[in-house]
């Protein structure tokens, strides 16, 4: 990826709400006890933490010219310091460590140049996280395949996870190659700050952990005829808490399929290892994945090859840095939408535990919706059951609206409760019992839950509807309004459900 864009005034984002109360977030601020800062971002043993920095582009100039001003600023004011070199991730954004001192310094050296300044705002860079067969008929997918032919065929969807691993046998009808073939990229570099990119761009196409391939398999491909995959479910014990894994069969007439099977995917790797068996991505590896998109392969909008986007990951934020969509994040998937890209981004799985926990935090928590699931612009989706949505209604982890704002979100709802798809890595490693030595490039399949698995329905179904409907390619504000206009309501409280449960079937129908 060309990490130093150019642009001009015209191709960047704008800087919307006003200048902020001041140039440095407060949780980044000298002072701010290390346990507040660690709950936003690592905080090294120099008392380092990586920042975003945001380019003071009001001034009507080229995008590099601020850069460059903003570079040799940095060098001036980091001079004797051993601290890693700033990495710019989008047009106007650049990646730094810095402890407080450092930052405040910057911002110092900005002021005293007598110049136009080159710093609008640092952000801390937040950490992501993950969101962790029978659902298409809850989402009538299948049925839209039967009647419309809605697989997918000719979309290209983005997935922005922890790769999708190739080998697995439910993409080897060529849902990762062909005219996807050279898009996947690599992106996790950006975690480490002295790393370089991957030489090799089939890093994306592993999968250690197996969340991104879980993802993936929900949105296109589909289990191989003639091949008897291995289907991995949970079974509760006697307590009703989770219990041990057991193979199960397929329902007669059934069959493994994504939501849209023939449709292309396109793996950006953002998500890696923690290190703590967990998962965890940076705002700048996702900023720079979304720039990529709308820059390097859809050339600014002006070539539409990526349709789609499906980001099933997320953070907590802290809303003294700005309103509820205004994050860096949050403003580049609103960009992102404006070139005619549909981004789905799951809503978190705060819901439980962000109204029984107690906090110290004097703001209080008056909704649980995580970033990037509170953009204007993204489809934000919420989990219900599999196959009895309107019994179980919305899950209780699933998270709840408003936006802090007073924004209406989720969105929308679909099935992210035990969803049956494909098994690799880490997920793997969880059903060995059930997998044998000769079964080493089987079809295995897992389930697992939460709003990442109900985004990457959405994702799945928005791209079917695209390949019979092309006249809304490049529309993804008038694709949002059908999808919410025509979902089903499962008589909860909207800031639960938002729209309602998504059914393909009633908007193909309605066009």
């Amino acid at each position: 990826m060309d990490t130093t864009p150019g642009g001009t005034a015209s191709s960047r984002p704008r800087q919307r709400g006003g200048p902020p109360r001041s140039v440095v977030s407060p949780a980044l601020q000298a002072g701010v006890p290390e346990e507040v800062r660690r709950r936003v971002v690592p905080v090294g043993k120099d008392q380092r933490s990586p920042v975003l920095v945001e380019l003071d582009l009001t001034v009507d100039v080229r995008t590099e010219d601020t850069r460059q001003r903003f570079l040799a600023l940095y060098d001036h004011s980091m001079r004797g310091a051993r601290a890693p070199n700033p990495r710019p991730v989008a047009d106007c954004y650049v990646s730094c460590v810095l402890n407080p001192q450092e930052i405040q310094d910057l911002v110092a050296a900005d002021r005293a140049t007598g110049a136009a300044r080159t710093v609008f705002r640092v952000w801390p860079d937040y950490t992501l996280h993950p969101h962790l067969d029978r659902s298409v008929s809850t989402i009538k997918s299948d049925a839209a395949v039967r009647s419309y032919a809605a697989t997918g065929d000719g979309v290209i969807w983005a997935v922005l996870d922890s790769g999708i691993d190739q080998h697995h046998p439910h993409f080897a009808s060529g849902t990762l190659t062909g005219a996807v073939a050279t898009l996947h990229h690599d992106f996790t570099y950006l975690l480490s700050p002295d790393a370089e990119p991957a030489k090799d761009p089939d890093t994306a196409l592993l999968d250690p952990e197996g969340h991104g391939t879980h993802v993936a398999g929900i949105i296109a491909g589909a289990v191989p005829d003639k091949v008897a995959p291995v289907i991995a479910s949970q079974q509760p014990s006697q307590d009703g808490l989770p219990g041990g894994w057991v193979s199960r069969q397929l329902d007669p007439g059934r069959t493994l399929a994504g939501t849209a099977p023939q449709a292309k995917l396109v793996s950006l790797k953002v998500l890696a290892p923690d290190g703590r068996d967990g998962l965890v991505t940076s705002s700048s590896a996702v900023i720079a994945a979304l720039y990529h998109i709308r820059e390097t392969v859809n050339s600014g909008g002006r070539a539409l090859i990526t349709h789609g986007a499906n980001l099933s990951l997320g953070c907590r934020w802290d809303p003294s840095d700005y309103a509820a969509g205004q994050s860096p994040l949050c403003r580049e998937i609103d960009l992102l939408v404006g070139t005619g890209v549909v981004v789905v981004v799951s809503a978190g799985n705060n819901g439980y535990s962000g109204a029984a926990s107690q906090s110290s935090d004097s703001r209080g928590e008056l909704a649980s919706i995580t970033d990037p699931g509170n953009a204007q612009e993204a489809i934000t989706v919420g989990s219900t059951h599999r196959d009895s949505p309107h019994r179980y209604g919305v899950t209780y982890t699933s998270s709840k609206g408003p936006t802090l704002d007073g924004r209406l979100k989720p969105d929308l709802l679909a099935p992210g409760e035990r969803i049956t798809s494909c098994a690799t890595g880490h997920l793997r490693k969880k059903i060995a019992g059930l997998v044998t030595d000769t079964d080493a490039i089987a079809a295995t399949y897992i389930e697992d839950s939460g709003t990442s698995m109900a985004a990457a329905h959405v994702s799945g179904a928005i791209a079917a509807f695209l390949s019979v409907r092309r006249e809304f390619v490049g529309r993804p504000r008038e694709v949002k309004e059908l999808f919410t206009t025509n979902a089903t309501s499962l008589g909860r409280d909207r800031f639960m459900e938002g729209h309602g449960l998504i059914d393909l079937m009633r908007v193909l129908s309605n066009v």
